[in-house]
C-alpha cells in the first residue's frame, strides 16, 4: 500500500496496489509452474464456447478463464453477456453474477479489496464447485 500512496504523493495516478507490488512468487506458484499447471500466455484476441483464441489461429481448449485485473474494475470484455443491470452495474451475489451463474466477479464490489478478494475467492471457488458438480460432463 505504501508504494500506492507514493505514487498518489508524487501526483501519479493511482494504480492497484498488485501493479505496483507484483505478485510474490510463493511455494504453491513454483510448483504449479514446475508441474505445468500454470503457464502465462499472451492475452488472447476472443473467446468461443470451447476456448480461447487467438488471430494467428493457436486455440486453447478451456472450461474456466480466471481474468486477473488487479483489483480495477476491468470487464468491459464481457459486454457481449450482457450482464449490465439498466443502472449501469452488474448485479452480483456474493460473487456470482445474477444474470449468469457461471461468472463470478471476485474483486469486484465489495470484495474489492486484498483481504475482501481473499474470503470472497474462497466463498467463490465453493460455489463453482457446488455448480460444476451439478452440471454433467461432456460429451
Amino acid at each position: 500500500m505504501a508504494l500506492v500512496e507514493e505514487r498518489v504523493r508524487q501526483g501519479l495516478p493511482p494504480r492497484s496496489v498488485v501493479s505496483v507490488t507484483g505478485l510474490p512468487l510463493n511455494d504453491a506458484i513454483r510448483r504449479g509452474l514446475s508441474d505445468g499447471v500454470l503457464d502465462r500466455l499472451p492475452m488472447f484476441d476472443r473467446i468461443e464456447p470451447e476456448g480461447v483464441v487467438w488471430d494467428d489461429g493457436r486455440r486453447v481448449a478451456a472450461d474456466v478463464i480466471l481474468w486477473a485485473t488487479g483489483f480495477r474494475p476491468v470487464i468491459g470484455h464481457l459486454a457481449p453477456l450482457r450482464l449490465r443491470e439498466p443502472g449501469g452495474g452488474i448485479r452480483v451475489e456474493g460473487t456470482r453474477v445474477v444474470g449468469d451463474p457461471r461468472i463470478h466477479l471476485v474483486g469486484y464490489g465489495p470484495s474489492a479489496s486484498t483481504i475482501g478478494a481473499n474470503r470472497a475467492g474462497r466463498a467463490a471457488v465453493r460455489d463453482i464447485r457446488r455448480l460444476l458438480a451439478e452440471e454433467p460432463a461432456a460429451a
